[in-house]
């Protein structure tokens, strides 16, 4: 596992606390440590103990080798989303939705159930994205809402992203991708 060096924060940010979803500043000055940095969103251990998100868009408040990698990520999602409306890259933009406390996109985790697309009357697709959460009281589950509509939004052609939250299969391990499992040691 490598070894994360505390992080002054250059100015305040907002963040948004794991597992509770609250949303909350992290002062300039404040000592973090990065956990991991996956989709362009920084997960960070805050020097008053728990987790906190940073979004790709305040990475500059890490420093510049955070802003870089932030904006470098961005770009290459700007590549691969060029061009038409297809519906694989809605399933690439959400290989890109990481769940912040474990290094796995929602996909390998197995929490998006089904992904349908049908064109508009007048123009642009409408999207509907079905998940699930690894709990039910997740609470950084309205935030990963979030970020799947606002990802799905991005794909060339999507007017309308319908992200719906069911609990019904339940969720459990046995969703995982092999790729995943192995990443978490779970095997």
């Amino acid at each position: 596992m490598p070894r994360h060096e505390p992080i002054s924060l250059l100015r305040d940010v907002e963040a948004i606390h794991i597992p509770s979803g609250e949303r909350g500043v992290l002062p300039k000055g404040a000592w973090v440590v990065v956990q991991q940095t996956l989709g362009g969103d920084v997960t960070v251990l805050a020097e008053r103990g728990g987790l906190a998100r940073i979004a790709a868009a305040d990475a500059d408040a890490l420093g510049a080798e955070h802003e870089a990698a932030a904006r470098e990520a961005a770009e290459r999602h700007a590549t691969r989303l060029s061009g038409e409306f297809d519906e694989e890259k809605v399933w690439e933009q959400l290989r890109t939705v990481y769940d912040p406390e474990i290094p796995a996109s929602i996909v390998e985790l197995g929490l998006v159930y089904l992904v349908a697309s049908e064109p508009l009357p007048d123009g642009g697709h409408k999207v509907l994205v079905r998940m699930t959460l690894t709990a039910p009281g997740c609470g950084v589950g309205p935030m990963l809402l979030d970020d799947v509509e606002r990802k799905v939004l991005q794909v060339p052609g999507v007017r309308v992203a319908d992200v719906q939250l069911v609990f019904d299969p339940p969720w459990d391990q046995s969703r995982m991708s092999e790729a995943a499992r192995l990443q978490l040691g779970l095997f």
